[in-house]
């Protein structure tokens, strides 16, 4: 049976590549269509920043942001600063509070520190490096990115064996970061444990979830409300890219981690 078997039923159009870390292993329909991002922007604009800290240009550790956050709590939603607009909500560190501010905010200080506007500095670190050629940022770091699931599952190959970043920085990133906050994943309500790591969402234990019952808990990715999701597992070796035209809602609820598991299942271990 097919890993797509449930996607048949969607009436929109949408792209879907599944990959190792060294190739692509199953695709669905118009893997080479550009479609809009929304927050699966965040995913380059997180790398984009730890590569500044990688090259030394940026620490984690300095202050960025509001009183008291620093470049990480900005990665890992726990600055403080709320959604998109308003007063600060919070002491950093103490919740965990989903900000496109925050990354906005985090692009802002990283672009003074590289001396670039952070759009170019993610195409040069990011984008151009892996090949991401279909992929346009015009407007927000934080959601406002454009391109095809091609070059997404090109993000998630270097997410699986990772070129840009050391591996102590990757595995801080891909880990989590300020554990037992929190907070709301957008979508999915209140997590007493809302697990992030820098500027990577880990699944760990969440329920609900939009990925799969079967990933393993090391999962890691980001989704976005146009109906995108990128997630990497290490466990099983493997990422999808998915992409489509229709925003998140209730389909994807309940499409996603029927398709992660599929997925998962015809794919893993092989």
């Amino acid at each position: 049976m097919s890993a797509f078997a449930d996607l048949s039923d969607l009436d929109f159009p949408v792209g879907v590549v599944v990959t190792r870390a060294d190739a692509v292993v199953d695709t669905y329909g118009e893997p080479a269509t550009v479609f809009p991002w929304a927050s699966v922007t965040k995913l380059v604009s997180a790398v984009a920043a730890l590569v500044a800290v990688q090259r030394r240009m940026v620490s984690l550790d300095e202050p960025a942001g509001p009183p008291g956050s620093t470049v990480r709590h900005l990665l890992a939603h726990a600055s403080g600063l709320p959604f998109d607009a308003g007063a600060v909500l919070g002491e950093p560190g103490r919740r965990r509070v989903y900000s496109n501010l925050g990354i906005e905010v985090l692009a802002e200080h990283v672009a003074e520190r590289v001396g670039t506007d952070f759009t170019t500095w993610a195409e040069q670190t990011v984008l151009e490096p892996l090949g991401m050629s279909t992929v346009l940022i015009e407007g927000s770091p934080a959601h406002a990115a454009t391109g095809s699931a091609e070059d997404l599952a090109r993000l998630g190959r270097e997410l699986l064996a990772p070129t840009l970043l050391g591996p102590e920085l990757f595995a801080e990133a891909t880990h989590v970061v300020f554990p037992g906050l929190s907070g709301v994943l957008p979508g999915y309500g209140r997590q007493q444990h809302n697990d992030w790591g820098l500027g990577l969402e880990i699944r760990d234990h969440k329920s609900p979830h939009w990925t799969g019952s079967t990933s393993s808990p090391a999962t890691f990715g980001h989704f976005g409300q146009s109906g995108s999701f990128l997630w990497v597992d290490p466990d099983a070796r493997l990422a999808t890219a998915f992409l489509g035209a229709r925003p998140f809602g209730g389909w994807a609820a309940e499409v996603w981690p029927r398709l992660t598991d599929a997925v998962l299942a015809a794919h893993a271990g092989r």
